[in-house]
């Protein structure tokens, strides 16, 4: 049949070019032990790139706002103002302590979706998630246990529940759900930060991990949310508070601390965007590395209309690198 509509922009392999040159700008970083300077430098570079952007965006999950780290804020406008009218998930290194310690799954994140789509999580920093992949994703429930999710992952997918492997945020407040888990005879991937890496990985079923579990950042989860909408993955999450206080300013707020919120209360849009860079190696991608004609980078662009999943990797030639980063490169 003859074509009725010529395709649109494929908006994420623009965005693309953002999460690489704010990886290669924290790279420089890696190892470094300062957290703040390599946020700082992928932030730079990213805001520089978010700029030439056709889309006239309003960012909705900043960063740096729970850290006091340098940011991309919350309302803030990026793009060069043309249409599409987008909401804006940012994560210049989600990892930051990973990459200034040297240490692996950094990553450089931007999310894009129709305006209006996006949940604001407000004074909520933090929710109890699970996600995994199309296989499972009308399996789980985070209103049961843990045991009970496992046993329903492990059936939807074929699996044994020896064969699971769980991704869990190493923090004390977990030392309860890790308890559970390996009561349950499942494998644990533990991990020291970046749960959008390991939302992803749950989601992807090349990767061997199978399911995601615990408290973690709501931006984050947002964020997430928009990358399994192309990859067929489902998030759940509960907004989690640590004290009556933090209750009581997300009441008053409007935020229901009950409500189920599932991938698409996360990220409503129909047409979403994701890119991902490596900033250090990972199971998802390769970091940053750099040879006699520059540097290489290798990225993961995703867009839900389509379902398209694409792994890019890059050659950056070393003398024109620092025309799209604020770092010298020579």
């Amino acid at each position: 049949m003859p074509l009725q509509q010529r395709p649109d922009r494929n908006l994420a392999l623009e965005l693309v070019r953002v999460t690489e040159s704010a990886a290669l700008a924290a790279s420089k970083w890696v190892g470094r032990g300062d957290k703040n300077a390599a946020d700082g430098a992928a932030v730079d570079a990213m805001r520089n790139l978010l700029d030439t952007v056709n889309m006239d965006g309003i960012v909705v999950i900043g960063e740096g706002e729970k850290d006091e780290a340098p940011m991309l804020f919350n309302g803030e406008r990026v793009g060069n103002g043309s249409k599409p009218l987008t909401d804006v998930a940012v994560d210049p290194i989600d990892g930051t302590t990973l990459t200034s310690l040297g240490r692996n799954n950094a990553l450089s994140v931007l999310a894009v979706a129709e305006r209006g789509t996006m949940f604001n999580p407000g004074p909520c920093v933090y929710m109890e998630k699970i996600a995994v992949s199309a296989a499972a994703a009308n399996a789980i429930d985070i209103t049961v246990s843990p045991t009970k999710n496992l046993k329903e992952i492990a059936k939807a997918t074929k699996k044994s529940l020896n064969d699971l492997v769980v991704v869990i945020l190493e923090r004390p407040r977990h030392d309860e759900l890790i308890a559970e888990v390996r009561s349950c005879g499942c494998r644990i991937h533990l991990i020291s930060d970046g749960d959008i890496a390991g939302a992803i990985a749950a989601a992807s079923p090349q990767v061997g991990v199978d399911v995601l579990m615990g408290i973690g950042g709501t931006p984050e989860g947002v964020t997430a949310a928009a990358a399994l909408k192309s990859l067929g993955g489902q998030i759940l999450g509960r907004l989690w508070v640590k004290n009556e206080a933090e209750a009581k300013v997300a009441r008053d707020a409007g935020y229901d601390l009950s409500k189920v919120l599932t991938v698409n209360d996360l990220c409503s849009g129909e047409d979403v965007f994701f890119a991902a860079t490596g900033v250090t190696d990972g199971e998802l991608l390769r970091g940053v590395r750099y040879d006699s004609y520059g540097a290489r980078s290798q990225s993961l662009v995703m867009r839900s209309r389509s379902g398209t999943v694409r792994v890019i990797d890059t050659q950056h030639r070393v003398d024109r690198i620092g025309q799209y980063s604020s770092v010298e490169f020579r």
